[in-house]
């Protein structure tokens, strides 16, 4: 997966933020006040949001948005992951397939899942319902559009605010994508992705 060497757009340091910024934050995000606290040992801020701290109205309004995906979800969190991996892999968004790795990991998705993602729905360590949702993202990027016989296999899987709720989760993460490959936001260094 290729990341640019350097960042076109670096995350804002959270000593240059407003009050504004800090209370977007704060409003949005769980742990906020542990990565603002200042301590010795806060943790270090995910370049994410270092990066949406440039432009604070869209910072809010997508960590809104995505917090709807991320922390209320519809359909199970492991067949989210596989559709985010896979727009990740299939973008070639380092940031995104590393930040992704960690979270899909810690949620169950196995090592050989993962890997297994880089080959799509053809794999055989996926049972119907994954091979499907990797052929529903497969065909989102390729041609903006879920084919009739893909369709009908996920409607037979999930209900209609599941059918919306994958459809926008493949989306969001390919603007998402998109995005971070613009700016070259590197990987998290303490979330590097394991080669």
């Amino acid at each position: 997966m290729r990341s640019s060497a350097t960042p076109r757009l670096a995350p804002l340091p959270v000593r240059d933020w407003d009050e504004d910024t800090r209370a977007v934050f704060r409003g949005h995000v769980t742990s906020a006040d542990r990565y603002l606290s200042g301590a010795p040992d806060a943790p270090a801020m995910p370049g994410i949001l270092g990066l949406l701290a440039h432009h604070t109205e869209l910072a809010g309004a997508w960590l809104a948005y995505n917090g709807q995906l991320i922390e209320r979800p519809t359909v199970d969190p492991r067949d989210r992951e596989l559709v985010i991996l896979r727009v990740a892999w299939r973008s070639e968004s380092a940031y995104e397939w590393a930040q992704h790795v960690r979270i899909a990991t810690g949620l169950g998705v196995t090592e050989e899942q993962i890997s297994a993602i880089r080959h799509g729905s053809h794999s055989p360590v996926w049972s119907p319902v994954q091979r499907c949702l990797l052929a529903m993202t497969d065909q989102l990027l390729a041609r903006h559009r879920v084919d009739d016989p893909t369709w009908a296999q996920l409607e037979s899987h999930f209900d209609s605010r599941q059918l919306i709720e994958l459809l926008f989760v493949a989306g969001s993460y390919l603007c998402l994508a998109m995005v971070l490959n613009s700016v070259a936001l590197q990987p998290d260094p303490e979330r590097e992705e394991r080669s």
